[in-house]
């Protein structure tokens, strides 16, 4: 059910004369500059976000949820509708599987994804939900639960999606766990951090060589009042306790409102504990809005630092990212190629930036020109660049237009059942 090429082509063709135009004059703008408009457009070419496998379906709040057309009805059509995303942007060549929401053949999987021009990012686990038949519930935690029984069930989960991500030539492992507290008293914090460290040990000895544990910070949220990770302090203690193969996975919406997050990936950079970056955009807590639909320029800071640490460190810089968001009123395709052409957008504005004359106004204590030189990149609009490294792959210069287009929903709608829309839950 993937987009006919001839519809993406005669989309693009009634477009060409606009594009061409905005893009030759973008290029003398930055010619005057230094700068080859054709080195960015490569640039943009060569940058890809996983998409999550649960993102493309309709997600929800605690009170409800409404799903919409032609919901996936299992992994399969989660792949399907990725493969959409990335044809129609060229900007989302992986998929994030969690397990077990995702726990089907794995080679059966990867025949799939390969069909579609798909790969696989980081395996994500779920020891924060109990599963129908699961002997251990985890309502009181799980990696860090008082239960031994509990917390190894809780590992040897975690060790059974290093397994099928093997099959999947994935070569990472996110950890997120929802353990802490709702009332004071409730837990020896001491002891619970203890215990998931343990328990972490165990899940890092099971790694590849060849791959990273990526351990995730959460601020609040299942647990209200303590959270054994709750911010990227604990998440750097983590990841240095474990060893070399561990690192830190910071999501925007993790932290408290105001926190300055672009100080935290310059930091956990700095000390090669920077493993990823989820990205999604938040007004209130961990919103997973759309990204950039909220403060754009946070996003522009973030890949401002990204930018910074990559010209740095070269090669041995390389971030997993990730969109992990949420719909509950738009469609999820649609926020999805949204999201991943905005990420994309802020990579290239953050490459405008110049290095040089910051560094100067930087050393020279000249806040006020500092600030205008990243505020000269923001403002650049690099529409044209980024549709034309599209095009160039054979996206659509517009995907979202493109897919009304192609009429993809309603087609998908007939062969997938409608979904209920009883019960709530953020997933």
């Amino acid at each position: 059910m993937r987009i006919d090429a001839d519809l993406i082509d005669q989309h693009n063709q009634t477009r060409l004369a606009a594009q061409q135009s905005d893009f030759q004059a973008l290029g003398e703008q930055l010619e005057r500059n230094g700068t080859d408009i054709n080195s960015l457009v490569n640039r943009a070419a060569q940058f890809g976000v996983a998409i999550p496998s649960w993102g493309v379906g309709t997600g929800g709040t605690r009170f409800a949820r409404f799903p919409g057309l032609g919901e996936p009805r299992h992994v399969f059509d989660k792949l399907d509708d990725c493969g959409v995303i990335h044809q129609l942007t060229q900007a989302a060549p992986t998929v994030s599987l969690h397990i077990p929401w995702d726990d089907e053949d794995p080679t059966a999987l990867k025949e799939q994804a390969s069909s579609l021009q798909l790969g696989f990012d980081a395996m994500n686990s779920n020891t924060f939900q109990d599963q129908t038949g699961q002997p251990h519930s985890y309502k009181f935690g799980s990696l860090s639960h008082t239960e031994q029984a509990t917390r190894e069930q809780a590992i040897e989960h975690n060790i059974r999606c290093i397994e099928i991500g093997k099959t999947l030539e994935s070569k990472a492992l996110t950890v997120w766990v929802g353990d802490g507290s709702n009332f004071p008293g409730q837990v020896n914090m001491g002891k619970q951090f203890d215990r998931y460290l343990q328990a972490m040990h165990q899940v890092y000895s099971a790694l590849p060589d060849d791959w990273q544990l990526f351990t995730e910070h959460k601020i609040y949220e299942p647990a209200f009042y303590s959270t054994v990770v709750q911010d990227w302090g604990s998440s750097y203690l983590i990841a240095t306790e474990l060893g070399p193969k561990a690192s830190c996975l910071v999501d925007l919406g993790h932290h408290a409102p105001n926190v300055n997050i672009e100080m935290i990936v310059s930091r956990l950079a700095r000390f090669g504990k920077l493993g990823g970056f989820h990205f999604n955009d938040s007004k209130y807590g961990d919103d997973d809005l759309d990204s950039a639909s909220i403060d754009p320029f946070r996003l522009f800071l973030v890949f401002n630092e990204l930018v910074d640490i990559e010209l740095q460190q070269g090669e041995k810089f390389r971030p997993a990212y990730m969109l992990d968001q949420s719909h509950n009123v738009t469609d999820p395709i649609e926020s999805l190629m949204n999201s991943a052409i905005e990420v994309q957008r802020a990579f290239i504005q953050a490459s405008l930036v110049d290095r040089e004359a910051l560094a100067e106004y930087q050393e020279s204590n000249d806040a006020l020109m500092a600030s205008q030189i990243i505020k000269q990149a923001f403002r650049t609009n690099v529409d044209s660049i980024l549709q034309r490294a599209r095009m160039q792959a054979g996206g659509a210069i517009d995907p979202i237009a493109a897919f009304r287009e192609s009429n993809y929903r309603n087609l998908v709608a007939k062969e997938r059942p409608e979904v209920s829309g009883a019960g709530g839950g953020i997933v």
